[in-house]
């Protein structure tokens, strides 16, 4: 049995301690495992074990984490070990990926939520810079706030409380364990040769072209979920309960950036599921958001769901033009007509960012549209821009506005923007770079406004929140330099706290503040709609987790079949 899925672009690395982007985690979490993840069917999300045999046991003052390592577990096969068989997991596995991402010379893209956390790891990330490259560290130096206490105990002793920590670092794919044997043997062509304990291993990579994974028969197995929402037996996502897992024998992705290529895909049924592309999204749903005649007489589905995820044009609030007019940042948020860009960009299908904290997350306001921070006001907006003038002492200088891209999508969004901000006289020049180029210039605050956004990656909202914090300024998350003392105080306060109704409403506080001072025009959040052959089982979307594959089955009948009745369709005119 076979999986086919669809790449929207090149990956660069599958090595897990180096990569955040959605891509690359799509491939590398069937590969590599983490101590722990989220149920494939329950919702409100909930946090199961995986390389872990058990939740953590916390300390009293929330300090120490200690974690029972699963027995039995073993890395797949690989030169790198002696004989070339894979040995099992140590808790030493787990430490040495931390200590990894801890290694300066390493530059790893995870530190920065890992910085200021356990006991002497920022120590042992100065120790690491004394050296020129990142293998001539000497990962026995001991760390006192991460220990293997044996081989199957894995012990965290944390600086200040930190909730989180289960959801943001060891349910991500970062600190899945790379056996050093691998590191040490393959150098930096570890990026090409992973070596996990998951279900499928790698078997060829031709970078701009497929990556095709094989089941790797000496994993220890798995039943698929027995439990999920009610309405999954409905569905059909209980059909597979009980039977092993994975189903599949090979996963191949097809790399296409390109839209009508990758719609070509999958009407042609060569790909098993896709994301509509913009262009093709009114042959695909009907005006009642269901699957059109075309799509069910293919027997294609329709999914639709939120995707946590915010976006902006952000306002760099140490430029001397915007940083000190809040009722100039005010103009330029009343001036966007929002649902016009979604009607424009994004066929009517995503909400409107009444907030930067997104639908989806556990402290997400349904309210916050009543705060007006939104609101589309051309009249206000001319007004705001008056007071602005006067604030800065003379008309406002033409502004500009960083877009990471130089395609089509960017140009328009571009050419919008203008448009919209010459209503009310603000003069807009638009900077198209390459994603290098915005990083480089925006992690340097060198863009007066820019282009940007954040998908979660757990269901709790303090990532969201910890963008608007001095401590964080870029190049970590807070590309706004947005800076307040009392939100930083509260901040502090609310990070250590654990989830309870009084953090939820200490949240929704720090949102507010932030958004009373305008950092950004906060623009959408996306609503993910997605098609799938009816032959594609198991396929429930999943926004916190990508190691899904070993759950998907195909009615390979169907998939057969499917060919004839497109011969079918054809005669008959559709």
């Amino acid at each position: 049995m076979v999986l086919r899925h669809i790449l929207r672009t090149k990956i660069q690395t599958m090595d897990p301690g180096n990569l955040r982007d959605l891509y690359s985690n799509m491939v590398v979490s069937q590969i590599y495992e983490t101590l722990y993840t989220y149920h494939f069917l329950k919702r409100p999300y909930e946090v199961i074990p995986v390389l872990a045999e058990e939740p953590p046991r916390i300390s009293a003052d929330g300090l120490t984490y200690t974690i029972r390592i699963k027995k039995g577990v073993r890395f797949q096969n690989d030169q790198c070990f002696p004989g070339g068989k894979g040995r099992e997991l140590k808790a030493s596995d787990f430490v040495y990926a931390i200590k990894r991402i801890a290694n300066a010379k390493y530059a790893s893209q995870n530190w920065a939520p890992l910085n200021g956390r356990i006991v002497g790891l920022d120590e042992f990330r100065e120790y690491t810079k004394g050296f020129k490259k990142e293998w001539d560290v000497d990962y026995n130096k001991s760390v006192e706030g991460l220990r293997a206490l044996d081989d199957y105990t894995l012990q965290i002793e944390l600086i200040s409380p930190w909730p989180q920590i289960v959801e943001i670092i060891l349910s991500d794919t970062c600190t899945a364990p790379v056996p050093q044997e691998a590191v040490d043997f393959y150098r930096q062509d570890i990026i090409r040769h992973p070596v996990g304990t998951g279900p499928f291993k790698l078997k060829k990579w031709q970078q701009s072209c497929f990556i095709e994974l094989v089941r790797n028969a000496d994993w220890r197995g798995e039943l698929y979920p027995s439990e999920g929402e009610p309405s999954d037996r409905e569905n059909g996502f209980l059909d597979d309960a009980g039977k092993p897992v994975p189903f599949a024998d090979r996963i191949i992705w097809r790399i296409i950036e390109e839209d009508q290529p990758a719609w070509l895909m999958l009407m042609r049924g060569y790909a098993d599921a896709l994301a509509i592309p913009k262009d093709n999204f009114d042959r695909a749903v009907s005006a009642e958001r269901k699957a059109t005649q075309e799509m069910t007489d293919r027997g294609i589905e329709l999914k639709t769901f939120n995707d946590p995820s915010t976006f902006w044009i952000g306002f760099n609030l140490k430029d001397p033009v915007l940083g000190k007019n809040l009722p100039l940042r005010k103009a330029l948020c009343r001036a966007v007509d929002r649902q016009r860009f979604i009607d424009l960009f994004f066929n009517g299908r995503d909400e409107i960012a009444h907030g930067f904290v997104c639908p989806g997350l556990d402290s997400y306001d349904p309210n916050i549209a009543q705060c007006g921070y939104s609101r589309y006001d051309l009249a206000e907006a001319r007004q705001l821009l008056r007071e602005a003038e006067r604030t800065y002492g003379g008309p406002i200088p033409k502004l500009t506005v960083a877009m990471p891209g130089t395609d089509t999508f960017y140009r328009q969004f571009g050419q919008f923007l203008q448009r919209q901000y010459e209503q009310v006289g603000i003069t807009l020049a638009v900077d198209y770079m390459d994603w290098p180029t915005y990083m480089e210039r925006l992690n340097k605050g060198q863009c007066q406004m820019f282009s940007s956004g954040v998908s979660a990656g757990c269901p709790d909202a303090i990532d969201f929140l910890d963008m608007f914090t001095t401590r964080n300024f870029a190049p970590g998350g807070n590309k706004f330099f947005y800076s307040n003392p009392a939100y930083d105080a509260l901040y502090e306060k609310t990070r250590v706290m654990p989830a309870s109704p009084q953090r939820m409403e200490l949240y929704r506080k720090l949102e507010r503040m932030a958004l009373e001072d305008y950092p950004a025009v906060f623009l959408n959040h996306r609503v993910a709609y997605t098609l799938n052959h009816a032959w594609y089982k198991n396929y429930k979307p999943h926004v916190f987790s990508y190691g899904l594959s070993k759950y998907r089955r195909v009615d390979v009948e169907l998939r057969q079949q499917y060919p004839e009745l497109l011969k079918k369709l054809e005669r008959e005119g559709k």
